[in-house]
């Protein structure tokens, strides 16, 4: 069943149009295809790029975490010299 939305979902667009590294916008983080199809779609789905949104920045907004000390290769010592 679908939610009845009574007022139109405004578009997160702060127009600051540039595509991240991951192809998002940097501004709203939307997908290319999200941008351009945004008037089409129905109101559900526009519903649901904004939380994916959401999740997105906070995601791009975290810290980097150091790479785990089990990824990183440690050169071994040669006991012959």
């Amino acid at each position: 069943m679908k939610q009845i939305e009574f007022f139109e979902i405004k578009s997160p667009c702060i127009g600051v149009c540039e595509a991240g590294p991951k192809g998002y916008c940097i501004g709203c983080y939307r997908s290319r295809e999200e941008r351009m199809h945004w008037l089409k779609l129905e109101q559900d789905v526009q519903s649901k790029i904004i939380k994916a949104c959401g999740l997105r920045k906070k995601r791009a907004n975290q810290p980097k975490r150091p790479k785990s000390k089990e990824n990183s290769v440690t050169p071994q010592i040669d006991i012959f010299k």
